[in-house]
């Protein structure tokens, strides 16, 4: 690693060893705080903030990273050279399409999104199929494993809309691997409602201004209700 990454190595290493605060942290403790400095940074990009101020919450965010890595060296896991390792590879195999299994670049290159898209489903569906292999035996799944389909491999904790939306394009892509032409083509399997209610709201917005109002209204109307909105979509995307 660079001088400055072993610097910052070292500094999280010394406060962790002369801190009273900074040791008591764990890796369960930092969850919020690493919550709160993702978005944060997600602030940041979308409001255009100065230059300067993204690097800074880039670096707040990469110290939620090394501050893990440390806590899990600590016990003798692994280190922040290890996680670097991990990337490195996950990289190297998901992008099949740019390398070699040996990490080389490929001879050529696709030459659309579409063929890259296909790649890397189709390297992350070996992976699971590796992962599948490796948990038969003992009867259990990756703990962030929400269920089957479209869920499989979604982190349990995400934001129902952001878990909505991904488990949905995933829906779309495999539609579109079973040669499903048509996003409107393959839905009749979905649950009870989930068809209809969509097509009842697409006439209500145009533009993702009067979707956060469209939105935001459903959530308001919910709450009135006294409905959980999370929950609910949470359990609607379940059922897909």
């Amino acid at each position: 690693m660079s001088a400055a990454v072993d610097r910052l190595v070292e500094v999280i290493r010394l406060l962790r060893e002369h801190c009273l605060w900074t040791a008591a942290l764990t890796h369960a403790s930092l969850v919020t705080y690493l919550v709160e400095e993702s978005y944060e940074l997600v602030e940041a990009i979308e409001d255009e903030h100065p230059e300067e101020d993204l690097k800074g919450e880039l670096a707040d965010v990469l110290l939620q990273v090394v501050l893990h890595a440390e806590i899990a060296r600590e016990r003798g896991a692994f280190d922040l050279d290890a996680v670097a390792e991990a990337l490195t590879e996950k990289m190297v195999r998901r992008n099949r399409h740019v390398f070699t299994p040996d990490g080389g670049l490929q001879p050529s290159f696709p030459a659309t999104v579409e063929e890259i898209i296909s790649s890397w489903d189709e390297a992350k569906r070996a992976e699971k199929a590796a992962l599948a292999e490796g948990t038969a035996d003992d009867g259990d799944a990756s703990p962030h494993l929400v269920g089957p389909t479209a869920l499989e491999g979604l982190p349990r904790h995400l934001p129902a809309l952001a878990l909505a939306d991904k488990a949905l394009g995933r829906a779309e892509r495999r539609r579109a691997l079973d040669g499903v032409t048509s996003a409107s083509e393959g839905v009749t399997s979905a649950p009870h409602g989930v068809t209809s209610a969509s097509e009842g709201v697409t006439s209500a917005f145009g533009t993702e201004e009067e979707l956060g109002d469209f939105l935001l209204g459903v959530v308001r109307a919910a709450r009135a209700r006294g409905l959980d909105s999370e929950r609910a979509l949470r359990t609607a995307v379940g059922r897909l």
